[in-house]
């Protein structure tokens, strides 16, 4: 076991930013925005979320939704009393509030998954030929298409040069599918949707999008950009109450293997015999998940409220605070595809001769600031863009303001001069704070260790 203490220097201020004064507030009321977490070296500090990219905060009109709905929720589709009546017609009303907030064509299904990877998962099993995919891709739009064969196109460094090698390997073979993401979970640069579904339609194939993590930033219009298949989840989208959706052309879902055998599923069972309802009961047996539906269907509806415009600026005013601040600390190199591309408030960086799982455990137990550290689910792309491994990704959403930027860039900065003021040992390649005098939350620790005295942080981990 290795442990790791360096000294800071109480002389060093780094609480001060040197970027000019932006000001920046939360566009929108999330739960959890005014947390206090606590911090090893004692005391508690307002908890920065700079982790919206794995899972971002419910927004509070959606919990508000699910509040209002608890009381009456029920079984759905075959229930005779009010309260499965009135479930029943909160599903179906989510259906439709999430297929307008996308711009789904009147004919497009909308089928209630549990996440992004759920989705595509069922889309994989639908798909009637080959697929082509690229190789920078989520795990989620990478393993099912692989599993089945899928044809892989390298990105390039340029992305009129990717455009130009899905058309030839489209052109080279048919295909009946090109799956691609909206916007890296890595590098929050965005691929050319419209351009790219033009190239898919006129070589006869679909285009089906992961859309995790564009949806959460930018409007989507289905049918105005082309997109034939769009999956996304609703605990990116401030609704993280379990549900996904997959959005798209009925057809090749109608005539699909069921995705789960089982009740609701069906039109009628006999014991040699089955006849499968069409979409998008085929694919939802089972029990559905009526208040992830309705919390993903009010999340929709809240971010189509905010101006369109306010939303960019707000984002837009931080990822530069944010690049700014990154460019001024020595040591630390963003990780990049594409400069030209557009981005949506997702930075993945490194910092020199420091390990990214010690980063991100120094930002939480010392600065109370949440990050994401590791490979996040797109392995081939980190191989390409740091082959020596992790790396630390910020992220950013409708709850972030100026000031959490700003606390992120001064604890790096406070990283790089002084060195950590805890002692972090290495346990299996990670980091953990020794000791860790956090405490969790009584009914988390009771949950975690039932017959255990007090539980901290480095225990649950």
């Amino acid at each position: 076991m290795t442990v790791l203490s360096i000294a800071a220097d109480p002389r060093t201020d780094v609480g001060a930013s040197p970027l000019a004064d932006v000001g920046v507030s939360p566009l929108a009321d999330v739960v959890g925005a005014d947390l206090q977490a606590p911090l090893v070296t004692g005391g508690h500090a307002r908890y920065v979320n700079l982790d919206y990219a794995a899972s971002a905060p419910a927004l509070r009109s959606v919990a508000d939704r699910v509040s209002a709905l608890l009381p009456l929720y029920s079984s759905v589709h075959r229930g005779a009393g009010y309260a499965s009546a009135v479930s029943t017609a909160a599903y179906e009303a989510a259906r439709a509030e999430i297929a307008r907030f996308v711009g789904a064509r009147a004919d497009d299904v909308v089928i209630v998954t549990r996440n992004t990877t759920d989705a595509l998962n069922l889309l994989a099993t639908a798909a009637p030929g080959p697929v082509v995919h690229l190789d920078i891709e989520h795990h989620a739009n990478l393993l099912p298409w692989r599993a089945r064969g899928g044809r892989i196109v390298s990105a390039r460094s340029e992305l009129a040069d990717i455009v130009a090698a899905v058309e030839d390997e489209l052109a080279r073979e048919p295909a009946a599918l090109l799956a691609v993401t909206g916007a890296s979970n890595v590098t929050g640069e965005c691929l050319p949707l419209r351009r790219l579904a033009e190239v898919a339609h006129r070589h006869g194939a679909r285009i089906a999008v992961d859309g995790a993590q564009l949806v959460p930033h930018r409007r989507v219009d289905v049918a105005a950009t082309g997109i034939d298949y769009l999956a996304f989840s609703g605990h990116k989208l401030y609704a993280p109450f379990g549900a996904g959706v997959l959005v798209g052309r009925r057809d090749w879902l109608d005539v699909a293997p069921p995705y789960l055998a089982g009740g609701g599923a069906v039109r009628r069972v006999r014991l040699d015999a089955t006849s499968w309802a069409d979409c998008p009961a085929r694919h939802e047996a089972g029990t559905p998940n009526v208040v992830g539906a309705v919390a993903l269907a009010a999340a929709c509806r809240a971010v189509a409220e905010l101006p369109e415009q306010a939303v960019a600026d707000h984002e837009s005013a931080l990822l530069a605070r944010l690049d700014e601040g990154l460019a001024g600390v020595d040591g630390v190199r963003p990780l990049r595809l594409w400069p030209e591309a557009e981005r949506i408030g997702v930075v993945t960086f490194v910092v020199d001769d420091v390990p990214a799982e010690l980063v991100a455990q120094y930002l939480s137990a010392e600065h109370g600031i949440g990050v994401r550290d590791g490979r996040f689910c797109a392995h081939p792309l980190l191989d390409r863009l740091h082959p020596a491994g992790a790396a630390v990704r910020a992220s950013l959403g409708l709850g972030s303001r100026r000031e959490d930027v700003d606390r992120l860039t001064a604890a790096l900065t406070a990283l790089r001069r002084t060195g950590p003021r805890w002692s972090y040992a290495s346990r299996e390649g990670d980091y953990l704070p020794t000791p860790d005098p956090r405490p969790l939350p009584a009914w988390a620790a009771a949950e975690a260790l039932p017959t255990a005295g007090p539980c901290h942080l480095s225990q649950a981990l």
